[in-house]
């Protein structure tokens, strides 16, 4: 997993070796620090944290903040490796299904408690609990953990799950079958422990204010503006707080690139996001940085919300209106790429092999106008009409927008009879409508939530929590449970299964249509250094961040 660059929306749940200054600096880790210099930085967020409770996010920006206030068995570091977090070290049983963490013992939480096994088990609990409401914790535990979705579904007790405090400092997991990816799965917000005692006493409360959030790492929330922004702290109690050598990085609630830029070019903020309309201008300058990441943006097609999605040609159709190309060059100019798959490029490697998922797959998705239109026609005359109407869900920020009214030309240019009305909302309230199934077709996006292509294939398995859109295959969820059960222990035919899951996903049925793979172009003060971005965990990772003077 390769060290990325990137602005601050997630944005969750990412690309190739950078190395350049801003965002990463010349540095990045170790002390390096100017005294003289006051260790403080504000950053841009793209949308108000939507909670700070790790079992109810689903949004990157609060994974963002609860990466840095809150940590798990691991970390990454700028390599991209697991480094020690509070596990000190693991091992795993020979038919991979039970792994032992050691603990530290000179972890606490910043009200003094010590960090135990017994946190992580109540945290993983809680997560897979019905009463809970938690949308992740059946999604990342059940069928990874032993009894997860038994309980998530009502049919096991609590205490029934795979995860048991043998002693304060050892944690024993028993999975429901080997799981190649489960140690870079613990990265992730959802599995983050959780002090019993402090969460029961705010009940519905936790995570809703600063105050009623508790820090076990290198920061904890110390100020929450809900609608202007957050500041987080250095946490003297952290185990490793001689690492951490920012005192404060606040984040200022951004919509407008406009205002960001602005308030960049003031010394208001530190970082803050560009769009094409800024990129040129700026493109030449020390401050200038473009972060590649393995996030996706697509659309998702909802087959029962109109007649005309549930139809092949018509989504195959769609999906070969919109020149990619043209939009990254005109419309984002910010270093984003044409998407040729669902599975990001400089994202996982073929088992074995320095080979490129996406380079062993191939493009999968093209620009095609003339083929567009022969499926548009298959599918009007399927369909007994000359004119179709659909409604494209979005964001209503500034490069949305832009990127929005895009694919409304594109489309209704090429396609038509073809009329697409746009509905601009909140990012908060896309992902509810998206979790609702309340969409035709929505410009989604999604981010990894652990290294390996499970994380983007298996979004789509009937009755999956993320397939939302009414996708049906059962020779896709037969791979891609053979790649998770049968194939588990063999990496080669694992991926093979993969590869002709994603061609079926894509070729087949056009299930999804790929955009664009994401890179934000940014501003970021030079003086900053020591930050970088991970595939999973914390878009922004500022544990090892500092100010030079």
């Amino acid at each position: 997993m390769v060290v990325l660059m990137l602005s601050l929306f997630l944005a969750a749940c990412s690309g190739d070796d950078s190395g350049s200054d801003g965002e990463d600096g010349a540095d990045s880790g170790g002390d390096g620090s100017d005294s003289s210099a006051e260790q403080e930085i504000t950053v841009s967020a793209k949308s108000e944290i939507s909670s700070m409770d790790p079992s109810l996010i689903t949004d990157t920006v609060a994974f963002q903040w609860a990466g840095e206030t809150l940590e798990g068995l691991y970390r990454l570091d700028e390599e991209g490796n697991l480094s020690p977090g509070i596990a000190e070290d693991s091992s795993v049983s020979e038919d991979g299904e039970t792994w032992t963490f050691n603990l530290r013992e000179d972890a606490e939480w910043s009200n003094g408690d010590p960090v135990t096994a017994d946190d992580f088990v109540y945290a993983w609990q809680r997560a897979v609990n019905p009463d809970t409401g938690s949308e992740y914790g059946p999604y990342f535990l059940g069928g990874v953990i032993e009894n997860a979705q038994a309980i998530a579904d009502g049919e096991a007790e609590l205490d029934e799950l795979g995860a048991t405090a043998v002693d304060d400092h050892t944690l024993e997991v028993n999975l429901e079958q080997p799981v190649p990816y489960f140690e870079s799965m613990t990265v992730f917000g959802t599995f983050m422990p959780l002090n019993e005692s402090f969460v029961e006493e705010h009940g519905d409360d936790f995570g809703t204010e600063a105050e009623y959030t508790l820090s076990n790492g290198p920061f904890e929330m110390t100020s929450w503006d809900h609608s202007e922004g957050w500041t987080v702290e250095k946490n003297d109690t952290y185990w490793d707080a001689d690492a951490v050598q920012l005192d404060a990085v606040n984040a200022q609630i951004i919509k407008e690139i406009s205002t960001g830029v602005n308030l960049y070019e003031s010394g208001e903020l530190d970082q803050t996001e560009l769009n094409a309309e800024f990129v040129d201008e700026y493109s030449t300058t020390e401050d200038f940085n473009v972060a590649e990441k393995p996030y996706l943006y697509f659309f998702k097609f909802n087959q029962e919300a109109n007649e005309a999605l549930a139809n092949v040609d018509a989504r195959k159709a769609i999906s070969m209106a919109i020149d990619r190309q043209g939009l990254v060059d005109v419309i984002l100019n910010d270093g984003s790429v044409p998407a040729e798959g669902y599975v990001p490029s400089n994202f996982v490697n073929m088992p074995d092999s320095e080979e490129d998922f996406r380079d062993a797959q191939g493009p999968l998705v093209e620009h095609n106008v003339e083929q567009a239109q022969e499926h548009w026609n298959a599918a009007l005359e399927e369909l007994g009409t000359d004119s179709v109407e659909i409604e494209l869900l979005g964001d209503d920020t500034g490069t949305s927008s832009n990127v929005l009214a895009y694919y409304k030309n594109q489309l209704e240019e090429n396609l038509e009879g073809l009329t697409i009305n746009v509905l601009e909302v909140p990012f908060n309230e896309r992902v509810e409508r998206d979790q609702n199934s309340e969409f035709e077709i929505e410009a989604a996006t999604w981010g990894p939530d652990y290294v390996d292509p499970n994380t983007y294939l298996n979004m789509y398995l009937e009755g999956g929590q993320n397939n939302n859109m009414n996708y049906v295959n059962e020779e896709y969820d037969a791979l891609i449970e053979q790649a998770n059960g049968e194939y588990a222990q063999d990496p080669d035919q694992r991926f093979e299964a993969f590869l002709e899951a994603e061609r079926i996903l894509l070729e087949e049925d056009a299930a999804v249509a790929p955009m664009y793979q994401d890179s934000k172009a940014q501003l970021f003060r030079p003086s900053i250094k020591g930050v970088f971005t991970t595939a999973t965990g914390p878009e922004l990772e500022f544990k090892w961040a500092y100010v030079e003077e």
